[in-house]
């Protein structure tokens, strides 16, 4: 059942990502977020001793995290950065929320806990991802600007 609902969730998901897209190709806007980091987690290879690492860089400025999650995803996710003059780390706590269209019933997911961050000086990161053993559990990790 879960599985069902999860299919079912990635459908509505999928529906509403191209009417944006379509909507924002009608208006000519573009996208005014920039990806500034992606990963997408959905291979037990990707981690070492059950974390993810990687590094990348980034200039001075506010970013926020954003997530693609599914039923399946881990329920917690630690993410920890990094740098010469920067630390952040929190626990984003997957949250399922339930729709009754009257026919049937999905979730949508979202991980919820402060994404927002502010970094003061252009700087390599690193960045870590603990699924809390969930390595099997899929996600796209996202930093925008």
């Amino acid at each position: 059942m879960r599985r069902k609902l999860t299919i079912i969730a990635m459908i509505a998901i999928t529906i509403a990502a191209m009417a944006a897209i379509g909507s924002s190709m009608l208006s000519g806007t573009k996208n005014p977020h920039e990806e500034i980091y992606h990963a997408m987690l959905a291979d037990p290879k990707l981690y070492h001793d059950g974390v993810f690492s990687d590094t990348f860089s980034v200039k001075k400025g506010t970013y926020q995290f954003k997530f693609v999650p599914n039923g399946d995803s881990p329920e917690v996710l630690t993410v920890t950065l990094k740098g010469r003059s920067f630390s952040f780390s929190t626990d984003f706590k997957l949250e399922g929320m339930p729709h009754d269209t009257g026919i049937s019933k999905y979730y949508t997911w979202k991980y919820n806990g402060p994404d927002t961050i502010t970094v003061t000086e252009d700087q390599e990161l690193q960045i870590s991802i603990n699924p809390q053993g969930n390595v099997l559990g899929s996600v796209s990790v996202y930093l925008i600007k």
